[in-house]
């Protein structure tokens, strides 16, 4: 699983700032305990003496540390049971002023060892549904809200397999690899007429792999080859900030690109194109790509090797129907 570096960081600065609001909280609980009974302060700043007392005379070396320690241990027990007795006189729980980690496995490290803590996971599929939900409906694009009624059954587009029959194939397919998903490889080529379904399945994808916490970048092809552009030719600063997102694109554990075949056809944007297919098949990285195009307009507008990748190395699903945006705006559906 290869971490997005870009929705780390925005992770990791979310874990920060809870952080930060948990700190604020404790601070005002307890001015507000120290305010209605002073004397569980004075018993903080008691313990806090106790334990480095204990410490001292664990190391002091006197005649009997032993005895030192446990002696001071008495002492802090009957702090702790008094201060208790206290919190919850005033009507809070034992521990309501008591600065713990809010998770126990890591203590708020967000590492267990080299790993990332299951805290830190979780903020950053939060991130990664931010970043895509800028672009796609998360929550109304979901597999289940499919329709496929507006899939009406002729014209026959294959011998024996009508347009409904062919989308429920389409659809328990995407389904399928999304569900699956490990990160092992294996890509899907989107095609048909445009207002179909392809962008609506891309986000189903999207929207299920990332919540496995595999790093997911959905872009348009346009904006995808604006970014390698900016990263060749752009001024330095706007360069850096492109080539970070180069690397997201070429790295990633599931890239999702829409609308191939809408970009300017020029002979960069070929080879932009032809390099992204060819290093995730080389590296074994997953991408999804949706076009308007068929195979033989692709092996037109682009080289024959961009058209054989598409066409061989990815799972070829063809969209047939009628155009669902124009069939909600006629208010007639099959």
């Amino acid at each position: 699983m290869a971490l997005d570096g870009k929705i780390l960081r925005l992770a990791l600065d979310r874990c920060e700032a809870e952080d930060r609001r948990r700190g604020e909280e404790l601070r005002r609980r307890r001015r507000e305990v120290y305010a209605a009974d002073p004397r569980i302060g004075e018993l903080d700043d008691l313990l806090r003496v106790s334990v480095a007392e204990a410490a001292a005379a664990a190391v002091s070396g006197g005649n009997d540390p032993v005895s030192a320690v446990a002696a001071i241990g008495e002492k802090n027990l009957a702090l702790q049971a008094e201060r208790k007795r206290r919190i919850t006189a005033l009507g809070h729980p034992a521990d309501y002023i008591d600065d713990k980690p809010a998770c126990p496995d890591c203590g708020d490290r967000r590492y267990v060892g080299a790993r990332p803590c299951h805290c830190l996971m979780a903020a950053y599929r939060e991130e990664q549904r931010r970043e895509l939900s800028r672009l796609l409906d998360l929550q109304g694009e979901r597999f289940e809200n499919f329709d496929l009624s507006y899939y009406d059954d002729p014209p026959v587009p294959a011998p024996g397999i009508s347009t409904r029959k062919n989308m429920e194939m389409v659809l328990r397919i995407c389904r399928s690899y999304a569900e699956r998903f490990d990160g092992t490889g294996g890509s899907l080529f989107l095609t048909g007429a445009p207002g179909l379904g392809k962008t609506f399945l891309s986000a189903c994808i999207a929207s299920v792999v990332s919540e496995k916490g595999y790093s997911v970048v959905y872009d348009t092809v346009r904006d995808v080859i604006a970014n390698f552009e900016e990263a060749r030719f752009g001024r330095r600063g706007e360069q850096e900030e492109a080539e970070s997102e180069v690397r997201r694109i070429l790295r990633c554990d599931l890239l999702i690109l829409d609308d191939l075949g809408t970009e300017m056809s020029t002979s960069f944007s070929v080879s932009v194109i032809y390099d992204i297919l060819n290093t995730r098949l080389r590296e074994g990285r997953s991408t999804v790509v949706s076009s308007n195009l068929d195979p033989e307009e692709l092996a037109r507008r682009y080289s024959p090797q961009i058209a054989s990748r598409l066409t061989g190395s990815f799972e070829y699903l063809r969209f047939y129907g009628q155009d669902i945006r124009l069939q909600k705006k006629s208010g007639k559906k099959p």
